[in-house]
């Protein structure tokens, strides 16, 4: 859109000139195609008409605006003025809580909401908000328009001016916090960490740069650190619910669940009513295979907090859990709620789209999973062409001539197998069958190649170009950090597994730091595969399963990467098909365990009576013996799925 148009809007909204601005906008929104600059356009024009007192006109506008982008923080604090014009308080209130929940930066919001509540004489609520106030009133400007900046998605922006303020007041505590919550919403990890580890240095009392690290750390796969960064605080402040429930998390990280569950088991005798504490000990219950303890925590989750969507995915994706027909009623009624957050209705989305392909009303649980999956999209970041060029640069350097000519350095250890591949492929059955063996030890999805990676990268995204003016030395350092550093996930066993699927895309860098290590390539009939991951809700990641046509495209870009790794390292990786897994099982093991150098244990086809925590959604189904019926459920909704069908069609 031609930016003189925006700024014409602009300088007339400021002179008062809301009918040349309604029609100019009106003019811009007929001729508009690009999203972005429509929804601009809907926010002036819903602003112009409340300022020209045209109340429901402004209405129509703002709820397009909201139906176009339900997180959009200012449309929010827009309805709420609405409702003030029309003296709606209940409603007002309800619209600023929204606004400030997306955007805790709007100090007007704020300030609206401390006057609300003061004619109601709510004390509680109006001393929350003064020091929500007083915050954000003593930020420095630029800082306070960097947060404001940030949690309204320009990133980059934001980046820029927070940089920008930390050249001359280097050392700033909140604008180096600010830094890294920018960083950890661009998914620059490595940076952010950084960060938050000079923050915490430099300002060691700053107690929110410790409580973001430890979100950083557990995200980073990262729990024995954030860990005792939680016991640092809890040495300060002992019986701090919060700092309690961040050290379970992270004690949950690292399969010390019994503990945890002690630790979410006494905040709840103190605070009962706590729907985050009930879904964290839901959880925990599940990695520990107590499914009834943790059914009945997610139950109590959605009774203390009715619109709790996530209690509700929770129970869905047990995937043995049965919904009531009262759970049914009141999830319909939640996801046709405009006032729940946009999580919490994706979240209802697909337990609704688990729950009625359950009861086998296949066209209504697939209307309920494209809802999800479509509402969910709108947050995803996937890029087809940025993938294909990774995967052109994997293949440029890792060729053949390099695997030929650079053959040495990195740690000689053969401790770590790899499970590669797509999610909902079959992984965690093989790390079952794997972790059953008395020689192996079962871990988590491991972070730790992908840091290496966001390392090598940079801010100029040098990987995996590094690699080639790397020396050997630098190799069998990164392969040792990688033990060290997984370490805390392992029980003792010779070996261990890591099963990061997205781990496919660096196999080569794996065989340079690790020579000795085995790759095992988990692979699903890819109908079957990419509809399993539709219908997944993730908890982060996985941008790419979000649409039928992407998921096509990721399948396809996985086959493509694997095919080249089988070409430059012939027999580093073993395939292991599901499907044969399935219809053959002592068989796939067999040949599993001679490709890890292993002996035969019958517990391998045992798997299911293993005891250990298992936090993948796959957690219940392998806790017993291997059943053929989920190997063709996508053909129950084959009608629906023209969009992925075309990209494995001969």
């Amino acid at each position: 859109m031609d930016k003189s148009n925006i700024n014409t809007i602009k300088h007339a909204l400021q002179a008062g000139n809301y009918a040349q601005a309604i029609s100019l906008t009106k003019h811009c929104l007929a001729n508009e195609s690009e999203p972005a600059s429509i929804d601009e356009l809907y926010y002036m024009l819903t602003v112009a008409h409340r300022l020209q007192g045209q109340i429901p006109q402004a209405f129509d506008s703002v709820q397009l605006l909201i139906q176009r982008q339900p997180d959009y923080a200012r449309a929010h604090q827009e309805k709420a003025y609405l409702h003030l014009a029309q003296q709606q308080t209940d409603h007002a209130i309800s619209s600023f809580l929204t606004a400030t929940r997306l955007n805790p930066a709007l100090l007007s919001s704020w300030l609206q909401l401390k006057s609300l509540y003061q004619q109601r004489n709510e004390v509680p609520a109006v001393d929350y908000c003064v020091q929500q106030i007083r915050f954000l009133q003593g930020l420095p400007k630029a800082i306070c328009g960097a947060r404001d900046l940030m949690y309204e998605g320009k990133l980059f922006v934001a980046d820029n001016v927070c940089r920008r303020y930390l050249q001359a007041n280097k050392h700033d505590a909140e604008a180096m916090l600010l830094l890294a919550e920018i960083g950890v919403r661009l998914k620059v990890y490595h940076d952010a960490e950084f960060l938050l580890e000079s923050c915490i240095e430099l300002h060691p009392d700053f107690t929110k740069a410790k409580i973001e690290y430890i979100h950083l750390l557990s995200k980073l796969g990262k729990f024995a650190k954030a860990k005792d960064v939680a016991q640092t605080l809890l040495d300060e402040q002992t019986d701090n619910r919060h700092f309690l429930a961040a050290k379970a998390g992270a004690m949950v990280g690292i399969g010390e669940t019994q503990e945890a569950i002690a630790i979410y088991q006494s905040i709840l005798q103190q605070h009962p009513t706590l729907a985050n504490i009930q879904l964290m000990a839901g959880h925990a219950y599940k990695a520990a295979g107590q499914l009834d303890n943790a059914i009945n925590a997610y139950r109590l989750a959605y009774h203390h907090k009715p619109d709790s969507g996530d209690a509700y995915w929770s129970l869905a994706n047990t995937k043995t859990y049965t919904f009531t027909p009262q759970e049914l009623s009141d999830m319909q009624a939640l996801a046709a709620e405009q006032k729940i957050s946009t999580e919490d209705r994706i979240q209802c989305l697909f337990a609704l789209g688990k729950a009625f392909e359950d009861r086998h009303e296949y066209d209504l649980s697939f209307d309920y999973y494209r809802m999800g999956n479509e509402l969910k999209n709108t947050r995803s970041r996937y890029d087809k062409k940025a993938l294909e060029e990774q995967i052109q640069q994997q293949q440029r350097v890792y060729s053949k001539t390099y695997f030929t000519t650079q053959n040495n350095g990195g740690c000689q250890a053969p401790d770590p197998i790899f499970i590669v591949g797509l999610p909902r492929a079959g992984s965690t059955l093989l790390e079952q069958i794997l972790a059953s063996h008395s020689q192996v030890d079962g871990t988590m999805e491991l972070h730790n190649v992908l840091s290496l990676v966001s390392r090598l990268g940079g801010k100029k995204g040098q990987y995996p170009k590094i690699v080639e003016s790397l020396s050997p030395d630098y190799f069998e350092k990164f392969g040792q950090q990688y033990l060290d550093e997984t370490q805390y996930y392992r029980q003792g066993a010779p070996f261990f597994i890591d099963k990061m699927p997205n781990n496919f895309l660096h196999i080569g860098l794996i065989k340079r730091i690790l020579p000795n290590a085995k790759i095992i390539d988990a692979r699903r009939e890819p109908m079957a595969c990419c509809f399993s991951g539709y219908k997944q809700l993730f908890a982060e990641g996985q941008e790419f399963s979000y649409t039928l046509d992407n998921l096509g495209h990721y399948y396809q870009s996985y086959l493509q990467m694997m095919a080249h790794w089988d070409e430059v390292l012939p027999g580093f990786v073993l395939r292991v098909q599901h499907e044969e897994l399935i219809n053959d099982l002592e068989s796939q093991v067999r040949r599993l365990l001679d490709f890890c150098g292993l002996p035969f244990e019958q517990s391998c086809i045992e798997f299911y009576k293993t005891k250990r925590n298992i936090k993948t959604p796959s957690s219940e189904q392998v806790r017993q013996p291997i059943y053929t019926s989920a190997m063709e459920q996508w053909k129950n909704y084959q009608s629906h799925l023209d969009a992925l069908e075309h990209y494995f069609q001969a």
